[in-house]
């Protein structure tokens, strides 16, 4: 099992590292609204190309992209194998005794593909570049005006920020744990349908009870400094926006939009 880079941070001084975490976070959604317009392979092809120029800008190697959707390959192929089987629209270009598979079946598999290594890739970028801390400051500072609806704008970024920050201690915890099953015998590849899901049994309990430790620890941790999600706070750090930060959101919208646009000619 190798390390799921989802979540983890990647210091840097990049330009994609410089930018303001309320932008990313804006772009990750526009972006996200883009992919799944059908834009056809030439406005998935540019949306690519802008994500590439991303990644190039963040020096972020892109061998740490790949090992972020490498563990989606098992979910991008069932949704592949579910779509080519069950939709029925287009020509019918293999027919196997009653079952046919039919070219737009192809063609939505295709662009099921590309969206998902598309917003895998991308999200993966904004987690890489963008601290927790920063994270939890742009979403509470996004969702401000939902205070006056007495909405818990900063329980929520706290618990986000946490999510995110967890995330790749619990995978590299599952890593461990993996390694100490198969030593006692466990075998996670091979054996029938029932001893796999044992094996798979004794992954997830002990994965489930240091999840619960470390939410008791830190717990404790933040009662121990009296925190009170409700009470009145300064901030150390204050998000500032700047003019390369209007110049990339220019960039995404132009990018976004022209690609929305190109779906309806």
């Amino acid at each position: 099992m190798d390390n799921m880079t989802f979540g983890k941070y990647i210091p840097g001084n990049s330009l994609i590292h410089r930018l303001d975490p309320r932008l990313k976070i804006c772009t990750v959604l526009i972006f996200l609204i883009a992919v799944f317009f059908d834009v056809g392979f030439i406005g998935y092809g540019i949306l690519a190309i802008y994500v590439l120029g991303c990644i190039l800008l963040s020096k972020i190697k892109v061998s740490h992209i790949l090992k972020a959707v490498k563990p989606m390959v098992f979910m991008m192929l069932f949704l592949m194998i579910f779509n080519i089987f069950l939709l029925k629209t287009g020509d019918v270009l293999v027919k196997i005794g009653s079952i046919s598979i039919y070219s737009g079946a192809l063609l939505q598999t295709a662009y099921i593909f590309i969206r998902l290594v598309l917003i895998i890739t991308l999200t993966t970028l904004m987690t890489s570049t963008t601290k927790p801390l920063e994270l939890t400051l742009a979403i509470e500072n996004l969702l401000n005006p939902l205070k006056r609806f007495h909405f818990p704008v900063h329980e929520l970024a706290m618990m986000i920020s946490i999510a995110l920050r967890f995330i790749p201690d619990l995978l590299d915890e599952a890593k461990r744990i993996m390694k100490a099953q198969a030593s006692r015998g466990a075998d996670f590849n091979e054996g029938s349908f029932m001893e796999k899901i044992r094996s798979i049994i004794s992954l997830i309990i002990p994965l489930f009870i240091s999840a619960f430790q470390r939410a008791e620890d830190l717990a404790n941790a933040m009662e121990s400094r009296n925190y009170n999600p409700e009470a009145k706070r300064t901030k150390y750090k204050v998000l500032s926006w700047q003019t390369s930060d209007t110049l990339a959101m220019s960039v995404s919208i132009i990018v976004c939009v022209s690609v929305v646009i190109m779906s309806f000619m």
